[in-house]
């Protein structure tokens, strides 16, 4: 029994945990202080983007956790999924987009959080990979041994042909 489990994509997610609530303080604190100065428009997008970076970083620091310590392919792939789709984009559109009036300790926590985001999509990709391609095998062999049992042995009469082997 082979381990499929990623360690680096492990050990990312752990210090994850232990980041996000220190990104999400520093973020809500300068977006507090930085709010009477933004447009309406910016005003609405950002706090979107903190309900829904906050909602789905729990769901998929979750989904991490038990698709790779309980070798799960459906929970890895919608971490997966989580982290390049809503995530990645949206912390980019919070480091990059200079309409924001970008504190320098914002544009840091962003920069960390960036790259967390990026190492778990290549991680979690290889770790997917694996244990499709490792459980795709243990599925075919398993399915190999079924039909060998259910295959007549030798001297056993056969009716297809008529006679015993």
């Amino acid at each position: 029994c082979e381990i499929l489990s990623s360690l680096p994509l492990q050990m990312s997610l752990y210090f994850n945990v232990y980041f996000f609530p220190f990104w999400w303080l520093i973020t809500v604190a300068i977006l507090y202080l930085k709010y009477p100065v933004l447009s309406d428009y910016y005003k609405f997008i950002l706090v979107t983007i903190m309900i829904l970076v906050s909602l789905t970083e729990l769901i998929r620091l979750y989904l991490g956790y038990v698709g790779n310590l309980l070798e799960k392919v459906p929970e890895l792939a919608g971490f997966w999924l989580l982290t390049l789709l809503p995530q990645l984009p949206v912390i980019l559109f919070l480091l990059f987009n200079e309409g924001l009036k970008i504190h320098s300790l914002e544009r840091a926590v962003h920069i960390v959080f960036a790259a967390f985001l990026s190492f778990q999509v290549v991680a979690a990709f290889f770790t997917l990979k694996r244990m499709v391609n490792t459980l795709a095998a243990r599925f075919r062999l398993t399915e190999f041994h079924r039909l060998e049992e259910q295959r007549p042995g030798p001297g056993i009469y056969s009716p297809a042909t008529g006679s015993s082997s």
